[in-house]
């Protein structure tokens, strides 16, 4: 079973930075394919950018490619989200998850993953 603590998360105003940061304990950290999501009120949680285990390519969505990066540590047991060029369609609760064997046509959708984060807001002024 893998726990997750969140950190980073907090107000800016649009065109800044913050770092989401996810710890893991218990589990096997680095066999796990990892992945950030977000949501908003009344919309479905969305995949923002995820690795692969076993991959180094990370996966950004359309949306943030360019602006989000994401990596992970294992010998930290923690993955990361730098978050550069913020606007305000950025606002949302911030998940990280994880999870084993996960095919490639899911690697984007949230059910396939068993570990959530509990979430962490960031929220973007304009």
């Amino acid at each position: 079973q893998v726990q997750f603590q969140e950190s980073g998360g907090g107000l800016v105003q649009a065109g800044g930075s913050l770092r989401l940061s996810c710890v893991a304990s218990g589990g096997s950290f680095r066999s796990y394919t990892v992945a950030w999501f977000r949501q908003t009120p009344g919309k479905e949680r969305e995949f923002v950018a995820g690795l692969r285990y076993g991959n180094s390519n990370p996966y950004h969505a359309d949306s943030v490619k360019g602006r989000f990066t994401i990596s992970r540590d294992n010998a930290k047991n923690t993955m990361y989200l730098q978050m550069n060029s913020l606007k305000p369609d950025d606002t949302g609760l911030y998940y990280c998850a994880a999870g084993g064997r996960i095919i490639l046509s899911q690697f984007r959708v949230p059910r396939a993953y068993d570990y959530w984060g509990q979430g962490t807001q960031v929220t973007v002024s304009s």
